[in-house]
């Protein structure tokens, strides 16, 4: 085996190149971890939602399998966490997790407003205008409302509900993973 010593300029060297790619915001390509992907192609884990209007969550991945909680409306968000065929192991805002089958799920985000702050008296979130905390108020959602997410920029989410539309501050809602971005 041919070991080579590490110097005292290799270091220096290296300590740059962290320094310049920290400094410029890009993550290092060395350090840099791929996302999970999952059998579809799709990474793992990722939110969506419910489709139908009435889903049967299993206890495993195939119509045999028993259910163990039923759905009963759509728009519900969900993780899923694990892909089999063409089962989605999900689980919900409450933590439950089981099997649904991908034709019951859709792409389309939705979020649970800080669904663990349900049942504190007298607590809403903010719907606001701008992506801003002073951004003018547009409504106050109770914990656990379920609204439609439009797009996110890793800090603020536009959502709609009810036709009404405006921005929620990302960790504030149970539905996009914190510094997360799409449109």
């Amino acid at each position: 085996m041919n070991a080579r010593p590490v110097t005292k300029s290799l270091l220096a060297g290296l300590a740059a190149i962290i320094l310049a790619v920290s400094v410029s915001g890009m993550a290092p390509p060395a350090l840099s971890q791929p996302a999970a992907k999952g059998a579809s192609g799709l990474p793992l884990p990722r939110f969506v939602s419910l489709k139908a209007r009435r889903v049967n969550l299993r206890i495993g991945p195939s119509r045999d399998y028993a259910v163990q909680w039923l759905y009963t409306r759509p728009g519900i968000p969900m993780e899923i966490i694990q892909e089999y065929d063409h089962w989605r192991r999900v689980r919900d805002l409450d933590g439950t997790e089981g099997w649904i089958h991908k034709s019951l799920l859709t792409g389309e985000r939705t979020a649970a407003v800080a669904p663990w702050k349900r049942g504190i008296e007298r607590v809403y979130v903010h719907l606001r205008a701008r992506p801003h905390k002073a951004g003018k108020l547009i409504a106050r959602l109770e914990p656990g409302v379920i609204v439609k997410i439009k797009e996110c920029n890793g800090q603020w989410c536009e959502a709609e509900i009810d036709g009404a539309r405006g921005w929620l501050a990302q960790d504030e809602i149970w539905g996009a993973y914190p510094g997360e971005a799409f449109r």
